[in-house]
């Protein structure tokens, strides 16, 4: 009398779906790289704390990581010639001059809605 239907393999074989380990794929729209930097703990506690603003204020999750990418970009995106500094607080002060000089000028644009 031979079985008809399933095989050893089949009644063995796992049923539960293979889940991947680890995090889920977030970039998929180019290449990227995992790196791993050193930030200091108050920066950690502003990424934090800045992160937790964003949900409060809008109900969705943003990482520190998305954080830092973002203002890479825009850092990018800039076109802030940072390539005479010679140490991290000149890139500070050189951010923060630029930053400064947008605000002001943001400040002082006309109003479009005054008439």
């Amino acid at each position: 009398m031979t079985k008809v239907g399933k095989t050893p393999d089949d009644i063995f074989a796992s049923t539960a779906k293979k889940s991947n380990r680890g995090r889920p794929p977030l970039h998929q729209q180019e290449d990227w790289t995992k790196v791993t930097t050193s930030l200091l703990n108050r920066q950690v506690v502003f990424l934090d704390g800045l992160a937790n603003d964003i949900r409060a204020n809008s109900g969705q999750v943003v990482k520190r990581t998305a954080i830092i990418r973002a203002l890479i970009d825009a850092l990018e995106l800039s076109n802030i010639d940072l390539t005479d500094i010679t140490s991290e607080d000149e890139c500070r002060q050189v951010l923060l001059q630029h930053l400064t000089a947008s605000q002001i000028i943001e400040n002082n644009a006309p109003d479009p809605n005054e008439v």
